[in-house]
């Protein structure tokens, strides 16, 4: 642990740790207060206070003249000009110095050092920074001794709240980008995931720029063949369970580039929920809650501090921060050949997408940018209506250029590594929720079992007449009657009727995109009819 002049930023704060141990950030979290605990595992065990999660309305992007051609301005991107940028700096910065102490960790965005950012965390929290330590990549002694200017600096000041006003803000919440001078400013919020998905936004910005496609996806890899594959999908679809294959080795669970190399993963260790975590349904992820981990907005026992990570009370989204090599077999250093398959995974609560449908390039574009998925009520008295959500590029709130962007990225790929496309569905089948059931985990694991060993890749197909897929129809562990949706209902007129409406969103939903799309990939949608 060292000691660091930050007066180039205007920190004038008189003790602030560079780069401490987990050792010591733990001791500084527990002497910090009282609502810091370790559970019986090792783990930290902190609290983000009023927001449990990430807060995208408050989100703002600098608007200046070098980029503002680049930028997807709307609900992901709300522009904000400079002068109000600089005055929430400043308004972090002089927060920041009112503390005794303070954290700064320097680490690394992405393992290809081709392709890799300098990111510079300066915290007022210790638990902030053990969280950083364990997200960024953590860099060798001689990579420190020569870490020099970072790429990349963010300014967390947690709760401190902004006073600043900005164009259609209504809390005191701000998350700051400017991708100019890459920095990011952190205000009213001590969640910590915003550090993580603010970077991830940079480089979403900077790696298409130069070329590379960077992706809200997993990654895993054959140990044999050293084949990999990638996995797109939003929360609930199974993104996380899927790609912790013991068969396979973990490249990384959530962010990763496709360069003309290979993939990387931009980060070095994983946020990953742990509501209703148990040992039997995910071993490797409950066998990495041990110290060095950040345990967030759990409910532990007072006696023994086990955690109860069915308790709710608090938040859905719990969450466990901690380096990927904590999962046994994750692939170190985090890099990987060019993926053979390409999954979207989808929960498709209507029940009328295939269990699996390979799909031609157009459609592969097209299903990227809809980033389709369906949740659902819960467990509500009478509420049995699916609703259908759509994040573009399984990445809306990260993205900063037009989808299309890193659509076109993705299908040169695909075209030139001859990679196979897939849409696997992981909701329902029988009827929609409320009437059918969910796909069993074992026959989706079978399926992705089956396109990871090229089995599916010359098996016969059927082509859906609505949204024109083609449906395999044959897949080794998966009853052959449960491949052709319309087949498990007992009600075929309801299915069509389902159909057709889901279909009608998914074209409502894709107009915002037509003027900077292909035609091809325009016509790779669904088709309405009477």
């Amino acid at each position: 642990m060292h000691t660091v002049d930050l007066t180039q930023y205007g920190i004038t704060a008189g003790n602030i740790l560079l780069n401490p141990s987990p050792e010591t950030l733990y001791q500084e979290a527990v002497k910090h207060g009282p609502d810091i605990a370790i559970s019986d595992t090792g783990s930290l065990i902190a609290y983000s206070g009023e927001k449990t999660g990430r807060s995208p309305k408050d989100k703002r992007v600098v608007k200046s003249e070098a980029s503002e051609n680049d930028v997807w301005w709307g609900t992901s991107n709300i522009p904000i000009e400079e002068r109000s940028f600089l005055l929430n700096r400043k308004q972090a910065i002089d927060s920041l110095n009112t503390l005794d102490k303070l954290y700064c960790i320097d680490g690394f965005a992405g393992w290809d050092t081709d392709h890799r950012l300098k990111v510079r965390t300066i915290c007022a929290l210790p638990y902030h920074a053990l969280f950083m330590y364990n997200m960024l990549i953590r860099p060798e002694l001689e990579e420190l001794s020569s870490y020099g200017t970072p790429d990349c600096i963010i300014f967390n000041a947690g709760t401190f709240p902004a006073n600043c006003p900005s164009p259609k803000i209504t809390s005191r919440t701000r998350i700051d980008l400017n991708l100019e001078s890459r920095e990011i400013i952190i205000l009213g919020t001590q969640y910590a995931g915003e550090m993580k998905k603010a970077v991830f936004s940079l480089m979403h910005y900077l790696m298409p720029k130069s070329g590379v496609l960077s992706m809200h996806c997993s990654a895993t890899e054959n140990q044999q063949t050293n084949k990999s594959s990638i996995l797109f999908g939003l929360s609930g679809t199974g993104k996380t369970t899927l790609s912790a294959d013991p068969k396979r080795l973990l490249v990384g669970d959530d962010e990763h580039c496709w360069t003309d190399s290979g993939i990387f993963n931009i980060e070095g260790g994983c946020y990953a929920k742990t509501i209703n975590l148990t040992r039997e349904a995910e071993p490797k992820i409950f066998a990495a809650i041990k110290f060095g981990t950040v345990l967030e907005n759990v409910i532990y026992n007072d006696v023994d501090h086990s955690v109860d990570f069915s308790n709710a009370s608090i938040t859905e989204n719990t969450r466990a921060s901690y380096p990927i090599d904590f999962i046994d077999n994750a692939k170190i250093p985090c890099i990987a050949s060019h993926p053979s398959h390409v999954i979207f995974l989808t929960c498709d609560a209507f029940g009328v997408l295939p269990p699996v449908s390979k799909l031609t390039l157009p459609q592969a574009e097209y299903h990227f940018i809809s980033g389709y998925t369906a949740k659902v009520a819960g467990t509500e008295v009478g509420v049995t209506e699916p609703k259908a959500t759509f994040s573009p590029c399984f990445s809306g709130p990260f993205l900063v250029w037009h989808p299309g962007k890193y659509a076109d990225l993705l299908a040169a790929r695909i075209l030139k590594h001859k990679s196979s496309v897939w849409l696997v569905n992981t909701g329902w089948t029988g009827g929609p929720y409320g009437v059918g059931s969910r796909i069993n985990l074992a026959y989706t694991r079978a399926i992705i079992d089956a396109i990871h060993e090229g089995e599916l890749t010359q098996t016969k197909t059927s082509r859906d007449r609505v949204f024109g897929l083609n449906a395999v129809t044959e897949c080794p562990g998966v009853p052959t009657d449960l491949l052709i949706q319309r087949n498990t209902w007992s009600n075929k007129d309801k299915f069509d009727e389902s159909a057709l409406k889901l279909a009608s969103l998914f074209v409502k939903n894709f107009s915002q995109y037509e003027d900077k799309v292909k035609e091809n990939v325009l016509m790779a949608g669904p088709t309405l009819q009477d």
